[in-house]
């Protein structure tokens, strides 16, 4: 609630003097910080992420459709199957006659959809699309991003990256989770009311699934199927993050300086473990100081 609170806030005063160039220059410093955390946040995740060369090379080849442009839902699903089925490979010869895994997976599109403009915005569909990305979002807050980007910016076209990375910038210089760009998405697009649904729809599913899942807990976590499936999707989350943030470090890393302050931030972020709001800071102030000289 906090959160959310502070992030509407935030998304009204974007909303009202965004386009005013203080503004756009104190975003123009935060958004290479914000890359440079995103980096940072994957170099750590990875580090837990990859147990094995079965796992580095799933999480390459996720990396690499994701550029083709295959659905993020699949690639989530497909990563974990793969990384399941090959660690537990003799006891499925034994154990899986007949059984194969992958055709419910053409039930959904493996294609990404082409970007498309003419989709009108609704705060129903907003709310939906929201509850879906809170359903099947697995591995880091980051990994959000992959999902935003494929609905809001390629799907319906209600957002650009710039947009997008300006409200990931807002997340990170609030406290709470990631999560809480729902919120600021949600009022730029759809005021109050797409702000509140908006929030509701990422969160619900979460409760909805704790109190489904927590008497299966001691019995998923002996399972070494399991156990399998849930390192796949691990690494497959993180294919996905290193993609979206390639694609958001394009639309924010425009000129030398822009690059420097990530590369400087990602410095202090790995090498002296400095607190990521400091340098948040930082990175405003030198968007600003960069305004006045200009």
């Amino acid at each position: 609630m906090p959160a959310m609170l502070i992030v509407l806030v935030l998304a009204w005063g974007y909303v009202k003097f965004g386009s005013a160039p203080q503004a756009q220059w104190l975003l123009y410093g935060v958004k290479p910080v914000v890359i440079a955390i995103m980096v940072k946040a994957l170099w750590s995740l990875g580090q837990k992420a990859i147990k094995s060369s079965l796992t580095a090379v799933a999480g390459i080849v996720v990396l690499v459709l994701y550029f083709l442009g295959v659905n993020e839902i699949v690639l989530l699903i497909g990563g974990g199957l793969a990384v399941m089925i090959g660690t537990n490979f003799q006891r499925w010869q034994k154990q899986a006659k007949g059984v194969f895994l992958i055709p419910p997976l053409a039930a959904l599109n493996v294609l990404g959809s082409s970007a498309s403009a003419l989709i009108p915005f609704s705060v129903p569909l907003l709310f939906l699309s929201f509850l879906k990305i809170g359903a099947i979002l697995y591995g880091s807050g980051y990994v959000l991003l992959a999902f935003l980007r494929a609905d809001f910016v390629v799907h319906f076209g209600w957002l650009t990256d710039r947009q997008l990375i300006d409200a990931v910038a807002v997340g990170q210089v609030t406290p709470g989770p990631v999560f809480a760009t729902a919120t600021f998405i949600g009022f730029i697009l759809g005021g109050m009311r797409g702000a509140l649904l908006g929030t509701l729809g990422i969160f619900l599913p979460s409760f909805i699934f704790v109190a489904i899942s927590n008497p299966l807990i001691p019995r998923i976590r002996s399972s070494a199927w399991i156990s399998g499936l849930l390192d796949g999707v691990n690494v497959a989350s993180l294919g996905l993050m290193a993609g979206v943030t390639w694609q958001l470090g394009r639309a924010s890393l425009t000129d030398p300086l822009t690059v420097l302050m990530a590369l400087i931030s990602f410095a202090l972020l790995i090498r002296f473990k400095v607190n990521s709001t400091w340098i948040i800071i930082g990175g405003a102030l030198i968007g600003l100081l960069n305004a006045a000289m200009h």
